[in-house]
């Protein structure tokens, strides 16, 4: 047996094909952020008013990377990795970069956050708006954390590939919100080692629109979508789980403006989105399909993350979608999740893509996107 570093709930050991294999002890360090599905009842959400911090972050990140020891892009449109920042102690002013970048980056990650605990999770949520209660997810086993997402697979659990088609499990979190969520942290508490799956996909919503024809622009620009959470509260109910807060539908521009970086992005979800509004629902169908694989298959939109226990990724909710990957049992997957409510997603009319602002400031080629063109596809 070859052992490999581990925390105090496990002793992992080496097996040929299959990684680091767990065995779990009866000690586990995080007990009281295991899962709980409380049976309690949640009213309605309303408006709630909100002012996106990134606003009054610098132009630069300035405050924020001046403290940083690394700084390295995933690559040019999402994901950004940010060494020697302890989250746990933020100025106002670093808090504001932050969010700032987030917003214009999509995601961004720090490793071994050992000090941002729960606690200090949910205050920097706090500082960037209130935080959403989920209506079927899990919470912790401690109590007054209702505003705390729990992500838990045991080593008994399923692999959801069985279950959903692979666009489907991409995904951006309760979407069918009046006010879907802006700043999310996602923080592992325990994990496969690396290499041992259940790593994170984003796909960038601002690329995903830069993706489309200017033709496919504008038709989607007089659009809006259905996003739905009776599945999610169905699927609640038939494993026998409460559903705090009764699901809603609710209709949202398939284009919105992000309020900090001014440009514009696909707001589309295949978890939730279940109509286009106004059109024949065969032009729906083919539309959410085509959209889908857009999402799924762009891969200049996508960064993937191989989290390590401690490790944090903040995203922008409403700019990105995520998917998980599975087939990673026997190992156990904790992780919990914290985000605050937005603006009601909007369009303006005047806001940029992307990549004509990007294209216009740094004198970037712009995307070719005339398909009947003669190109070498031997490269």
């Amino acid at each position: 047996m070859i052992e490999a570093p581990s925390d105090d709930s496990n002793l992992i050991k080496y097996v040929p094909g299959r990684t680091f294999v767990e065995q779990h002890n009866e000690t586990y360090e995080f007990e009281e952020l295991r899962p709980r599905f409380p049976d309690i009842k949640w009213p309605a959400l309303t408006d709630i008013p909100y002012t996106d911090k990134g606003l009054q972050g610098d132009l630069n990140f300035s405050n924020l990377l001046s403290i940083a020891t690394d700084v390295v892009d995933y690559n040019p449109k999402i994901g950004t990795e940010i060494s020697g920042i302890d989250l746990a102690n933020l100025t106002d002013a670093q808090k504001n970069d932050l969010a700032r970048l987030i917003a214009t980056r999509g995601v961004v990650f720090f490793r071994d956050q050992k000090n941002f605990d729960i606690d200090a999770q949910r205050r920097l949520g706090q500082y960037f708006g209130s935080l959403h209660k989920h209506a079927t997810t899990s919470v912790p086993r401690r109590e007054g954390l209702e505003d705390v997402h729990v992500i838990f697979a045991g080593e008994k659990s399923p692999d959801l590939r069985a279950m959903f088609t692979p666009t489907f499990l991409w995904h951006s979190d309760v979407t069918y919100e009046v006010q879907p969520p802006s700043y999310t942290s996602l923080k592992v508490l325990t994990g496969p080692p690396r290499g041992g799956g259940g790593d994170t996909l984003w796909s960038s919503q601002y690329a995903a629109y830069d993706a489309l024809s200017k033709p496919m622009q504008t038709y989607l620009e007089g659009l809006t979508a259905l996003h739905s959470a009776d599945m999610q509260a169905q699927g609640s109910r038939e494993l026998g789980r409460p559903v705090r807060r009764e699901p809603v539908t609710t209709e949202h521009p398939l284009i919105r403006t992000n309020p900090v970086t001014g440009w514009k992005s696909l707001f589309y979800n295949p978890g939730f989105v279940t109509k286009i509004v106004g059109i024949p629902k065969t032009e729906s169908d083919h539309i959410l399909s085509y959209l889908n694989e857009i999402i799924a298959t762009t891969q200049e939109a996508h960064v993937r993350f191989q989290w390590n226990k401690h490790d944090v990724a903040f995203w922008d909710n409403r700019v990105t979608n995520h998917t998980a990957t599975y087939g990673f049992a026997p190992h156990r997957r904790h992780a919990v999740r914290v985000c605050c409510q937005a603006e009601r997603p909007y369009l303006d009319p005047n806001s940029r893509s992307q990549e004509d602002d990007l294209a216009e400031r740094y004198g970037i080629t712009k995307a070719n996107k005339d398909g009947a063109g003669i190109v070498n596809y031997n490269d």
